[in-house]
């Protein structure tokens, strides 16, 4: 399933195998909450962007199109056109983001759906049958995600909650990969390390998590408001007690920086919506910092958004045009700055790889970590 091919301090390159393919490791997951990056690309688009694996949502497509119909259509892969490896949320961060439409219980969370106000149940078993129907390679293990800070005794309790059920997404995970209609028995089941900003608990959670057979395991509940250096410091404590031979995903992370410097600290797995939103609103990455190709001064720029990047757009259009559909609001300008923030993501994923590689990560971090969390001229 993973083998980690070489190290550089606590940065691993590493492989996955799954049953739609081999991921080179670290990898930038691209976020296809619904089936679709939002930004109007498709599958094939993530094909020519260097897209190695897809996330979607469990909790968004329950509620449309309804994981029964994606079975009946042969599974997700299938529906969007996507043959590549694929991961599934469980729907268990929608526990933190829908607050106010929901209500925790042992047995699981009750919804109220933010599209029409009908009550929705998921719990583990709910999760794992939903993952299950859409056929992912890996499934994720239903949790709850504490906002930032949390009392100590509700994060504490909620660790417990969220073990129990991890037991009982393992057992329904096992018996739904058994049953012979199975859209994909291959589907693996990650772990979630959860604990707020506490490291006893993180450490606590994470040792128990891991007596759980899991195919990968991932640290959850961060990059929700608290500073970026006490994120750096729950990975350090985590890192030394999560399996050396299973992938490590930090979820819902980040800035270039962030997975640079995450990688440094033992992270093989990212995924954050912020390319792709960002994007949709002008902010661009390049290899010299973040812009706002909305601003006036790219009005006659006939330069690329990065001169370091051969990206389909950089390649083919420059700031002036990409800042005119913007400010026209042409839905062309949302397509065309997802395509080149993701393809950059990607690139950096295969950078980092090839530092890895090579031997030189440490200079590549230090030359770019800082950097990429500037502002580009």
């Amino acid at each position: 399933m993973f083998r980690v091919i070489k190290t550089e301090g606590a940065a691993r390159r590493g492989e996955f195998t799954c049953p739609h393919g081999v991921v080179q490791t670290p990898v930038f997951m691209n976020v296809g909450t619904q089936g679709a990056i939002k930004g109007a690309l498709s599958a094939f688009d993530l094909k020519e962007i260097g897209c190695q694996i897809e996330l979607s949502n469990t909790y968004h497509l329950h509620l449309r199109p309804g994981d029964d119909v994606v079975r009946q259509m042969g599974g997700l892969h299938k529906f969007m056109r996507w043959d590549g490896p694929m991961l599934t949320d469980s729907g268990g961060f929608q526990v933190f983001s829908l607050a106010g439409l929901r209500k925790i219980t042992e047995e699981g969370v009750t919804f109220s759906s933010h599209i029409d106000g009908r009550r929705i149940f998921m719990g583990p078993e709910e999760s794992m049958r939903i993952q299950s129907n859409l056929g992912s390679d890996v499934a994720m293990a239903f949790d709850e995600c504490v906002e930032n800070p949390a009392p100590y005794d509700y994060a504490k309790a909620s660790c417990e909650r969220t073990l129990r059920w991890l037991e009982r997404c393992r057992a329904e995970h096992d018996r739904l990969n058994a049953l012979p209609d199975c859209v994909n028995p291959g589907q693996v089941l990650f772990g979630i390390n959860q604990g707020a900003t506490y490291e006893d608990l993180r450490v606590w959670h994470m040792k128990e998590t891991a007596k759980i057979p899991c195919g990968g395991y991932a640290i959850g509940g961060l990059a929700v408001g608290e500073p970026t250096e006490v994120m750096y410091q729950i990975i350090e404590a985590v890192e030394p007690h999560m399996p050396a031979d299973k992938p490590r995903y930090l979820m819902g992370v980040g800035t270039p920086s962030n997975i640079i410097e995450a990688v440094a600290r033992g992270i093989d797995f990212f995924d954050c919506v912020m390319p792709a939103r960002n994007a949709r609103h002008g902010k661009l990455f390049t290899w010299d910092g973040a812009l706002n190709i909305k601003n006036e001064r790219f009005k006659l720029d006939e330069r690329p958004i990065d001169p370091h990047c051969d990206c389909p757009v950089c390649r083919n259009f420059s700031r002036a045009y990409l800042r005119h559909l913007f400010v026209a609001g042409e839905m062309l300008a949302m397509r065309l700055a997802v395509m080149h923030n993701l393809y950059f993501y990607n690139n950096l994923a295969r950078r980092i790889r090839d530092a890895l590689d090579a031997g030189q990560f440490a200079a590549f971090r230090e030359e770019y970590s800082q950097r990429l969390a500037g502002r580009a001229e």
